[in-house]
């Protein structure tokens, strides 16, 4: 462990105890000592070595003790437990510019916000400008660094879908070597995270230096950062920073889980643990009383032993999950079978690549009960949007196509542009010509808050709209989310009996979990739709159905899993 990281640990420290209200010279001698410690020309390891850490300024013999236990361990016992006793959430709302563990504590102790999310809708709701010291421009200022924290979070990260790509390449490659059993994807990445930092993978072998040496050998590796006996990091094209860690069979179960995440989700089932009578960490449960580890080959008998039901990976964010588990009561999440079609696809009538019968056709092969034709409104110029004229042409077209087909329905759609005004592209009579009305935003995305969301609510009253697509028009490496009050538009969609989509691209998942659980917790229904331009974007259905599990959607919370029957009396679509 580094200077750096040492000094970052006090640091850290510091801020808990003074959430905490600790006495002052208690936390100012952790800030004074990270300060000592980030000024040293020479590692503390070395200077452990040379047996004279007691000999640096403001270093006394407690503070020894704790940085001797970081050398070996890589933190110490008093910060654990001080981690352990503040809610996971406030160290985030802590590294928030602008609010320091006192701002924090005031949070906490008049509004009881524990999470950045709790924070967000309290200064949303207007909560926060009623308290001592704060006012209107505090909150707005809030509101602006959570934003900014957010955007800062994703630099450097990458999409879901690259990352993937890259961690499936490295473990078909990992499973060529005859000296690995078994290899498995870990961390944000399996828990299916919209963003990926580091690639993390564990692999069981007998032979841990040979499986390395496999690893850090393959032929794209650009650095290898480190390399031990059971551990290697190195970059793959891209700027991919992979982990790879050797564990045993039976302690697989153990380490898949620790490194899987999140890290909050493992703090509350430490603290479940604990309960119990046990420690838990990566190696296993330790009995506190007798001292014995258990280690578990499998997740499920790591789960079993705290009292709870498996948790899939999608869910362990720490936002529920482990109070559900312990009462029976983890939702039943939506899978891939249970699509029944797609309501959201564009063709060669506006800028999709493949004409309504070759979408048809694949929609068929996978085994869809109804697929929507999308095409853009005139608005759209660049994507050959269609005029009214055109408009009525694509829909006889598509009513000629049914009659052709057996066991599928088309519906003729629109995804019909929003205009700055609020206004629709079709006129009411158009519209109420089609079987399904898809409204979106592709213009005008700098309005301030105040105007995309009259813009977007605007076109939820209209009483011939179906389904918001992609509500808040983030795409990942060009654009953020535009400014609009997402909880007024879930508000709306709800009083309106309007559908929210989860756009399945992968360079939008739109919306996202935070967002798609909010809507499914206010009851509004949602869509998970691939926005395809191409036939091959079918099956980006898979990276919707991941944020949607993430939110916690079950099949009923989903339009499209509704067959054909059903989404016909839900749309007033005529038989």
């Amino acid at each position: 462990m580094d200077n750096i990281r040492i000094a970052e640990k006090f640091n850290h420290m510091a801020k808990m105890l003074e959430f905490k209200g600790e006495n002052q010279f208690k936390t100012r001698a952790y800030t004074n000592a990270a300060r000592t410690i980030k000024g040293l020309d020479e590692e503390l390891q070395v200077i452990h070595k040379e047996g004279s850490i007691e000999d640096i300024p403001g270093i006394g013999k407690i503070l020894e003790s704790k940085i001797v236990e970081m050398l070996e361990t890589g933190t110490f016992e008093a910060y654990e437990k001080t981690m352990d006793e503040i809610p996971a959430g406030i160290i985030e709302i802590m590294n928030i510019p602008g609010i320091g563990p006192k701002t924090a504590r005031l949070f906490y102790e008049k509004l009881g916000v524990q999470t950045v999310d709790e924070l967000s809708r309290a200064a949303r709701e207007h909560r926060i400008r009623r308290l001592p010291r704060m006012g209107e421009k505090q909150e707005e200022k809030i509101l602006r660094s959570i934003a900014r924290q957010k955007e800062d979070k994703n630099h450097g990260r990458h999409p879901y879908v690259l990352a993937k790509e890259i961690a499936t390449e490295i473990v078909d490659f990992l499973d060529l070597c005859p000296d690995i059993e078994k290899v498995a994807i870990a961390g944000s990445l399996r828990r299916k995270q919209d963003t990926v930092g580091d690639i993390d993978l564990i692999a069981i072998s007998k032979e841990p230096e040979k499986a390395i040496s496999y690893f850090t050998g393959m032929e794209k590796v650009e650095e290898v950062l480190e390399s031990g006996t059971a551990k290697a990091a190195i970059i793959y094209p891209g700027n991919f920073h992979v982990d790879l860690r050797i564990v045993s069979r039976d302690s697989y179960g153990s380490m898949l889980q620790h490194f899987t995440g999140s890290k909050e989700h493992n703090i509350h089932l430490r603290k479940l643990a604990i309960s119990k009578g046990y420690s838990l960490n990566e190696y296993g449960l330790t009995d506190e009383s007798t001292g014995n580890l258990t280690k578990f080959s499998s997740e499920e008998d790591l789960y079993e032993n705290l009292g709870l039901e498996y948790l899939p990976p999608e869910l362990r964010e720490d936002r529920g999950e482990v109070e559900a588990a312990l009462r029976g009561k983890l939702p039943q999440l939506i899978e891939r079978k249970d699509i029944k079609g797609d309501l959201h696809v564009h063709s060669t009538w506006s800028d999709g690549a493949n004409t309504i019968e070759e979408i048809v056709d694949a929609a068929i092969l996978r085994g869809y009960e109804y697929i929507a034709i999308t095409d853009h409104s005139h608005s759209t110029g660049v994507a050959n949007g269609l005029s009214d004229k055109r408009l009525l042409e694509h829909i006889n077209a598509i009513d000629k196509l049914n009659e052709k087909y057996d066991g599928i329905r088309i519906l003729s759609g629109t995804e019909c542009d929003i205009r700055a005004d609020g206004k629709l592209d079709y006129s009411n009579n158009l519209l109420e010509q089609l079987d399904i009305v898809i409204v979106a935003v592709h213009a005008g995305l700098d309005q301030d808050r105040k105007k995309m969301t009259k813009r977007i609510v605007s076109a939820l009253e209209n009483e011939h709209v179906d389904i918001l697509a992609h509500p808040t028009g983030r795409k990942f490496g060009k654009r953020p989310a535009y400014d609009v009050d997402i909880e007024k538009v879930i508000a709306t969609a709800k009083d309106n009996d309007k559908v929210l989509e989860i756009n399945s691209s992968p360079w939008r998942l739109d919306l996202d979990d935070i967002n798609a659980k909010r809507a499914k917790e206010r009851g509004v229904m949602l869509a998970i739709n691939t926005d395809t331009h191409a036939i091959d974007h079918l099956d980006n259905i898979e990276f919707g159905i991941n944020m949607a599990r993430r939110a916690w959607v079950e099949p009923d919370d989903v339009l499209n899993t509704k067959d054909l029957k059903q989404l016909c009396s839900k749309l007033g679509i005529p038989k």
